[in-house]
């Protein structure tokens, strides 16, 4: 019954976030700032990750072809299915869950334990509008980090492939273009806005309704990435199911 009761919860609060608007140059000051914090704070880990994972991928591939019947472009076609398919969008979404989730959940709740929540319900400012709204606005340029992500992710394979003396530049490139099919990408943007979306909504649930002082603000933090991850699984499965099967 609390997992129904929260499940309930959490929708009631989308249904507050999309009622009563904030005055609209309030709202893009803090769209603005939302995504100075949650986008671009995040390009360097995001950036980093990528670049590194990426070539891992491709050193673990070529490592694994054995046969010489196998063509060496195999390496490249591997690591853009693996990058395009589900690392860039599900990989980093988890990593985010833990960045971006934590500080979205201990800024709401240092806001709930502060009381600065009530205050703003005693100003007559729908809350739930003016705090999770431009997080849920400022999560769609979300896809621009998957976008990097993936570009770095086939950079990194094809530096450590190239350079690894794994393949040539030329066998990695034709592999690279190797039935090739642009529905995967539409696929892995579509999963990226609704984990986007998650991101944004199932952190601020949790630290809009925790209960306590600081150290439960801590507690809702980790509990915020436990079931942001499981959601964004879950999600990925379903979407998963739906689109390529």
């Amino acid at each position: 019954m609390t997992y129904l009761h929260s499940i309930g919860e959490y929708f009631l609060m989308l249904k507050g976030v999309f009622g009563r608007m904030t005055k609209g140059s309030v709202l893009k000051n803090l769209i603005f700032k939302e995504i100075n914090e949650l986008i671009m704070g995040s390009l360097g880990i995001v950036s980093f990750l990528s670049f590194f994972i990426g070539a891992v991928i491709a050193i673990q591939t070529a490592l694994n072809l054995n046969n010489p019947l196998i063509p060496k472009s195999l390496v490249a076609f591997a690591a853009r299915q693996s990058i395009i398919l589900e690392f860039a969008p599900t990989f980093i979404s988890i990593i985010m869950a833990g960045k971006v989730g934590s500080f979205i959940t201990s800024s709401i709740g240092s806001m709930r334990v502060t009381e600065q929540i009530d205050a703003l319900e005693v100003m007559g400012i729908n809350s739930k509008n003016y705090l999770i709204f431009p997080k849920i606005i400022a999560m769609l340029t979300y896809p621009f980090v998957i976008a990097v992500s993936m570009f770095l992710g086939i950079a990194g394979a094809y530096c450590a492939a190239v350079f690894g003396g794994f393949v040539t530049s030329d066998q990695f490139i034709t592999g690279l273009q190797d039935d090739f099919d642009g529905f995967h990408l539409t696929y892995a943007f579509i999963k990226t806005f609704l984990f986007a979306f998650i991101l944004a909504t199932v952190p601020s649930y949790h630290g809009y309704y925790m209960k306590g002082g600081a150290l439960e603000v801590g507690e809702a933090s980790t509990t915020s990435f436990v079931w942001t991850s499981v959601v964004l699984i879950v999600t990925n499965y379903l979407v998963t199911q739906l689109l390529l099967s």
